[in-house]
């Protein structure tokens, strides 16, 4: 989605907030963690957190990871979401190749996953996998925890066209450290138990957004 049209839908038919976009480091290795709302959701992130320095600097233009079975079912899609920076992931089961795909990336640049998997049912931040925690262990990048509210109103579960006239939120919160996690070494233990770090960061932000929104 081009940036005049992520403007329009985001900053004048919705409406939306950014908090903390100082956080994010412009630099290469750095990873943005976030909750996972709806379709959409990375739209926002690479718009609101990395325009307009991207194009000056394009390594700040975030890789997305992307179902594969939805995104890259034949040769003429899987070219085309590949230039939208997209990462095929197959759902349900390891998947070793995405995750070597997303360290490389990472090392050159930054990118964008969302360790639920799955876009959240009821809106609250659920429980991370550990894909994104052995990518962590394997690059040793920034972890920047992102935490979206609003994006399942403009787009529910079920719908083909966003909706307006909504209120966006997107909290940005300060590096997570993991250094005494990854200290325990490169197992799946280790590693899923930095991705419930994040995870509780996210949730405690969801709960700060919500403080906001009272005000």
């Amino acid at each position: 989605m081009a940036p005049p049209c992520v403007f329009l839908l985001f900053g004048l038919l919705n409406r939306t907030r950014v908090y903390g976009r100082w956080r994010v480091p412009h630099a290469r290795n750095t990873l943005v963690l976030s909750n996972h709302q709806s379709m959409i959701d990375s739209f926002p992130i690479a718009y609101y957190l990395f325009f307009p320095e991207k194009m000056f600097r394009p390594h700040l233009a975030p890789w997305n990871a992307a179902a594969a079975e939805n995104f890259f079912k034949n040769p003429l899609f899987a070219w085309v979401f590949h230039q939208f920076k997209c990462i095929p992931v197959r759902r349900g089961r390891r998947d070793l190749r995405a995750m070597i795909r997303s360290a490389r990336a990472l090392r050159a640049g930054t990118i964008t996953l969302f360790p639920e998997g799955t876009r959240s049912r009821d809106g609250k931040v659920g429980r991370g996998r550990a894909g994104a925690g052995m990518v962590i262990l394997q690059t040793r990048p920034q972890v920047v925890p992102i935490t979206l509210e609003g994006l399942d109103r403009v787009l529910p579960i079920g719908s083909r066209l966003p909706r307006i006239g909504q209120r966006v939120s997107i909290y940005v919160g300060r590096p997570v450290p993991y250094e005494d996690l990854a200290a325990e070494g490169r197992s799946r233990a280790s590693a899923q138990r930095i991705v419930d770090r994040v995870m509780e960061r996210i949730a405690f932000q969801q709960r700060l957004l919500g403080r906001l929104a009272r005000r």
